[in-house]
């Protein structure tokens, strides 16, 4: 097995919004804001070869929207996924599988490219294998009025559409060495991968924990729909990773990709952070 960062680019987002009820003079020094009390974020994709399966676990935002839309989140930097694929020595249509980890549309939006002509969409990865599970679809198809600006229908129907959409299950294990878990209090069925490599488990932390700044229970994002859901679901996730050593994989965050962690006094808290080629 190879694991490889796949870095789609920065946006920003409301820092109140990304910590919630926590006050602003904490969450600041975690992630400044500019001026308009925006945060600058990452859109850390992973890349896994397992044997004869290249796999893609989320894919970004995608670049199909128009000014408008992407005016309202400041893209910045010079990665995209086209480019930091391509520095791996691969190309989309290497991609045997797509892993998304819910459909929001800063996950799942490079799933879906316009065609030639731009008259429609089409996968962007035409040989791959889209895996999503049934429960999300559903959440993410039939949007509750909360989330429906997050779930775009150009992001998400064309998969379908193609037939390239299969649903996993929680606790399957997709791949060899590559486990499912549900998570619901971000959005219903959000799935986290646990990937066994080198003797230690990683988990891509999607939006569970989106940067080592949201590892305290109390800190969850507004945009979460359930959180107290969330809130059990990161106290019962910070206790086994802690047990069982967990290598913590961060999409969000804009600087750290990696980290582990300690129990403290004060509970579960940040212990080194590195990053994923030094496991390697």
């Amino acid at each position: 097995m190879k694991l490889h960062t796949i870095d789609t680019g920065f946006f920003k987002l409301d820092g109140g919004a990304m910590f919630g009820v926590v006050p602003k003079s904490m969450w600041q020094k975690l992630n400044p804001p500019d001026d308009n009390n925006m945060c600058n974020w990452a859109m850390r994709c992973l890349l896994v070869e397992i044997d004869n399966k290249l796999i893609l676990i989320d894919n970004g935002m995608g670049d199909k929207q128009d000014t408008k839309f992407f005016g309202h989140y400041f893209l910045n930097g010079d990665a995209t996924l086209h480019k930091s694929l391509k520095a791996k020595g691969f190309s989309k249509e290497d991609i045997t599988d797509v892993f998304l980890t819910h459909l929001h549309f800063d996950h799942c939006g490079g799933s879906i490219q316009f065609n030639n002509d731009k008259t429609g969409f089409e996968p962007a990865f035409k040989n791959a294998t889209y895996w999503s599970n049934e429960s999300h679809w559903k959440w993410a198809t039939q949007p509750n009025a909360r989330e429906k600006a997050s779930f775009l229908k150009e992001n998400i129907l064309p998969i379908q559409e193609s037939g390239q959409l299969k649903f996993t299950t929680d606790g399957a294990e997709l791949f060899p060495g590559l486990t499912i878990k549900y998570m619901n209090g971000h959005t219903d069925g959000m799935m986290l991968p646990h990937i066994k490599y080198k003797d230690q488990t990683i988990v891509f932390m999607a939006d569970l924990l989106p940067s080592v700044g949201h590892i305290p229970v109390p800190f969850v994002m507004a945009y979460d729909t359930r959180p107290l859901i969330t809130l059990n679901e990161k106290a019962a996730f910070l206790n086994k990773a802690v047990e069982d050593k967990y290598i913590l994989f961060f999409e969000h965050d804009p600087i750290n990709e990696c980290c582990n962690l300690q129990m403290t006094e004060k509970g579960v808290r940040l212990g080194e952070t590195f990053l994923l080629h030094e496991l390697q």
